[in-house]
């Protein structure tokens, strides 16, 4: 039996087990059942085409064709994006160019789902009158300048054709489209609630299967290469000591460990609405398993950090961390005097020794970039990668791993490139915490997730230190930030009619609507 036919029934299992776990807290959030069941049904059609298709554009048009469909019944489109955003790996592949040019551009499922599902809503939403236009806001502007400047840089040293493709195209898909939709269309806490919780409902399937591949030293995703017929550089067997490193979907641990420590900021969010306690903890243990099985300490880091400032910015914020600490008091020595205590310390950032090598990269390449910056300080070389100081970074292959984002960045469009991106998320950074102190009530459902989207963030901008911008990282990384430039607007409504039914709780009386004043969005 070919592979690929013995991993999709343990892959439909489960997720399917996972979907029936989440159902009844995810419905009792901010989705109807019918949403829900949809938007199952839709992620096991995709996973199932994918792996039967047998051919890469069989899977793309059948896929494409589905997903256009669906995205027409879908009344929260970046709820849709969110759920179905790591149900595919998302392996390129050229689109001919019918003999005019090389080829049009490439394809792989981020694009698609781009083009399927954000594309008819950004549609949507420009013809909206309530829609803020682009530009109107400080994020919005640096953002555009980033964008033009790409652009222009790429103008200088490619083609017409090459330019279109890799400073408009691309961006736009990968960039413009996730950030408008997500900062334009989440207007109410029920939108966020629906949004938010689908993108945990993603990530708590990436864990399970991640924990999966963990214990069985077994990669699902893995047989896809062959099926597709393309060779996916990223997908690969990655050990880490002793252990198989997880990737599920995303195609490296790197991006698996991002997305769930994401969700784990968000999940804490959605905490006060779930109702069922041992649930909604039984998840964190999942999202907390599935960010081990990839056995990637920035995201580790990442993580820790959102923790930390989710209770620093909590209105009492000693008896949480007092809490915490009390907490891990007690556990932490359990775990280390167990047989596996030694194991665990070894795989720790700056304490363990477990490839300790990786860490030593991570200061030579800082130090080699900043020296290739100062030689291009303002708009970055584009063949910087060419540079003789950063050939002693080169694998055997004559690879060289960037692995941090700002560096990457700095590099290839100098200071003006790194402050403008650098920019837009301090804007929204800035834009949310100012948001939050305006609140009068602090144990309001609005603050909270204000606390959530700074405390994601900055974990975001901590992590991506780490890592770089590959596979699912940027685009997460673009949505979030249009996430808080949406939590920002929706802060400034001075007058906003609420009822009970907007915020649902199991057990909840009769909706009776409230008024909230300034600053007051979400229910009593």
């Amino acid at each position: 039996m070919p592979d690929y036919l013995k991993t999709l029934p343990i892959l439909l299992f489960l997720a399917t087990a996972t979907f029936a776990f989440a159902k009844s807290a995810a419905c009792s959030v901010a989705q109807t059942s019918a949403d829900y069941s949809r938007r199952r049904n839709l992620w096991l059609t995709v996973t199932v085409v994918v792996f039967l298709a047998n051919s890469f554009w069989i899977y793309i048009v059948v896929v494409g064709a589905i997903l256009l469909i669906a995205t027409r019944k879908e009344p929260n489109k970046l709820a849709l994006f969110f759920v179905l955003l790591f149900a595919v790996p998302p392996i390129p592949a050229e689109i001919g160019g019918l003999g005019i040019v090389n080829f049009l551009f490439v394809i792989d499922y981020l694009r698609l789902i781009a083009l399927t599902v954000l594309l008819p809503a950004f549609l949507y939403l420009r013809k909206q009158k309530d829609t803020e236009p682009f530009g109107s806001n400080l994020a919005d502007k640096l953002l555009a300048g980033y964008l033009l400047l790409q652009l222009g840089l790429i103008l200088e040293v490619s083609t017409l054709t090459n330019a279109v493709r890799v400073g408009v195209f691309y961006p736009f898909l990968g960039i413009f489209l996730p950030y408008y939709v997500a900062s334009r269309s989440m207007r109410t806490l029920s939108d966020f609630r629906g949004a938010l919780t689908a993108f945990v409902l993603a990530a708590l399937i990436l864990s399970v299967v991640g924990l999966f591949e963990f214990v069985r030293h077994w990669l699902l995703y893995h047989p896809l290469e062959n099926t597709l017929g393309i060779n996916w550089k990223l997908s690969r067997y990655l050990a880490r000591g002793d252990e198989l490193r997880a990737t599920a979907s995303t195609g490296q641990p790197i991006p698996l460990g991002f997305a769930i420590a994401v969700a784990m900021g968000f999940y804490v969010y959605l905490k006060k609405s779930v109702a069922d306690t041992r649930k909604w903890n039984f998840g964190m243990a999942l999202l907390v398993g599935g960010l081990i099985s990839s056995l990637s300490r920035g995201p580790w880091v990442g993580a820790a950090v959102m923790l930390l400032l989710f209770l620093v910015t909590n209105p009492r914020p000693m008896r949480r961390l007092i809490r915490v600490l009390l907490t891990g008091a007690l556990v932490a020595p359990g775990i280390l005097l167990s047989p596996a205590g030694d194991k665990v310390l070894s795989y720790l950032p700056w304490i363990g020794t477990v490839e300790t090598s990786t860490i030593d990269f991570r200061a030579q390449l800082l130090e080699y970039s900043i020296n290739v910056i100062l030689r291009n300080p303002f708009f970055g070389a584009p063949d910087y990668i060419n540079d003789v100081e950063l050939q002693d970074l080169a694998t055997g292959t004559g690879f060289i791993d960037i692995v941090n984002s700002y560096v990457g960045i700095g590099m290839a469009q100098g200071l003006v490139g790194l402050s403008l991106f650098l920019g837009v998320f301090l804007a929204v950074l800035l834009g949310v915490f100012k948001s939050m102190r305006r609140m009068p009530d602090k144990d309001s459902e609005s603050y909270l997730l204000g606390q959530a989207l700074f405390a994601v963030l900055v974990g975001i901008l901590v992590t991506i230190g780490t890592v770089s911008s590959i596979s699912i990282i940027p685009v997460v990384y673009w949505a979030v930030a249009g996430l808080g430039v949406a939590y920002v607007r929706m802060s400034k409504s001075r007058e906003v009619l609420v009822t009970d039914n907007d915020h649902p709780r199991i057990g909840a009386g009769a909706a009776r609507p409230q008024f909230q004043g300034a600053g007051r969005l979400d229910t009593a």
